[in-house]
């Protein structure tokens, strides 16, 4: 049916998930091989994958961090989800990213770096995820690319039971750019420049009253 009935087929499945505004047309494909779907529509992909589900599953499950390396499990349900990630949105507000700004995303396999991701989609910003494995060039290349406002970066990596410095790779990475950072740190806790941002203090709060205030979770495009 999809490829009978395109529009309608489309247009059923676009009806499972909400729309600050509805599209006008389901696909415009008038310069092949570039396609334009739900045109004129516009939605949140962060609304969508947290805060539509608070009301009917807000205390159920929704995300569970494990590391193989050190045996730690955090787990946060659809309203506790919805919280961190609405708070590191504001977060990433006060400093100054905004609808159609690049974040760049060099971190572990963590539940943070979900949480990085999530909160960039949720105000409009875009995000470049570099891995974590790649080297300066690499990173620095991406980072010029995507004419990056911030970087998020974590410190050090666990593969196999070792560590994999990050920090020296991405403050190699951003030597003499202007753009700002928030460091996962893990391994631990460095004093920081101007400009550079703990990760769990601006989450938090340090002390708890410093926490950014939440941005508007029924219009989160604005």
């Amino acid at each position: 049916r999809s490829i009978n009935q395109p529009d309608a087929f489309w247009t059923e499945q676009a009806a499972r998930i909400d729309w600050v505004k509805p599209f006008t047309q389901v696909c415009d494909f008038s310069r092949p091989p570039f396609a334009k779907w739900f045109v004129g529509g516009e939605t949140n992909l962060c609304y969508n994958a947290v805060d539509r589900h608070l009301d009917e599953r807000g205390d159920q499950l929704a995300l569970v961090g494990y590391s193989t390396e050190t045996g730690s499990v955090r787990e946060l349900s659809f309203r506790e989800l919805h919280r961190e990630v609405n708070t590191f949105a504001a977060v990433l507000q006060t400093l100054g990213v905004g609808r159609g700004d690049r974040v760049v995303i060099y971190m572990p396999l963590t539940l943070e770096g979900v949480l990085a991701m999530l909160a960039t989609a949720y105000i409009g910003a875009i995000h470049s995820v570099v891995y974590a494995g790649l080297g300066v060039s690499a990173l620095r290349e991406r980072i010029l690319d995507a004419q990056a406002k911030l970087l998020i970066a974590g410190d050090v990596s666990f593969r196999r039971g070792k560590g994999v410095d990050l920090r020296s790779i991405a403050e190699e990475a951003i030597r003499d750019l202007p753009l700002k950072v928030v460091w996962f740190q893990r391994a631990y806790k460095a004093e920081l420049s101007e400009g550079h941002y703990d990760f769990h203090e601006l989450l938090w709060g340090n002390p708890p009253e410093a926490r950014a205030e939440m941005v508007d979770a029924e219009h989160p495009l604005f």
